[in-house]
Formats: C-alpha cells, sequence, structure tokens
C-alpha cells in the first residue's frame, strides 16, 4: 500500500508541475495586461484587447493603423475630440486631459499600435 501511495503523489506532484510550466507558457497569450493608463481613464469600460465592445477592440485598431505614421496623431486627436463614423454609429466621447495625461494618451497609444 506504501509503494502505490508513493506512485500516486509522484503521479500527483508530475501533473501539478505540468499545470503550473502550462499556465506560465499561455499566461502571455490569455490574458494581455492592459496599461494602468488605459484602466485608469475607463478605456475599458467601451474597449478590450481583441474584441469588438462599444468600441472596436485594440488589436483591430492597431491592424487599421498598421504602418501609418499619423496614426499616434491621428487617435491623439480622436480620443482628445472624440468622434464618430470610422468603427460604427455610436460616438466616442472626448477625454480631456483630466481623464488621461499627454503623456500617458502616447504611451497608451504607442502600446495600442504595438499589438
Amino acid at each position: 500500500m506504501a509503494g502505490g501511495q508513493a506512485e500516486e503523489n509522484e503521479k500527483m506532484k508530475r501533473f501539478v508541475v505540468a499545470v503550473c510550466l502550462s499556465s506560465l507558457v499561455a499566461a502571455p497569450v490569455l490574458a494581455q495586461e492592459i496599461p494602468a493608463p488605459i484602466k485608469k481613464a475607463r478605456c475599458v469600460a467601451c474597449h478590450a484587447v481583441d474584441k469588438k465592445m462599444i468600441g472596436p477592440g485594440y488589436k483591430d485598431v492597431a491592424a487599421k493603423y498598421k504602418d501609418n505614421a499619423e496614426a499616434p496623431a491621428k487617435l491623439f486627436d480622436k480620443v482628445r475630440n472624440g468622434g464618430a463614423g470610422v468603427w460604427g454609429d455610436i460616438p466616442m466621447t472626448p477625454h480631456g486631459a483630466d481623464k488621461i495625461s499627454d503623456e500617458d494618451l502616447k504611451s497608451s497609444i504607442a502600446w495600442i499600435l504595438s499589438l
């Protein structure tokens, strides 16, 4: 009986190690960490990383503006001034510097475009 229990314990240890290792490998794929300024500004109320909510997913924004040198400035203006028509009929409300600083907005846009 003791030999059987030792074998079961060893199987359980191997299983736990395998689960832990697989979660470490899968973590970057499963949970894209959204930068704190984006969360603080509540952008996540309307946007997600890889799916459309009220607004487009950040990966869709990155794909749309890929290799567009004007994208950072366009997106900066879009966040500051709001607008509609690019991604549908629901307008994006303006977000002033009281919601997200210029520096945080620029770094957030750079992150989005890097996806």
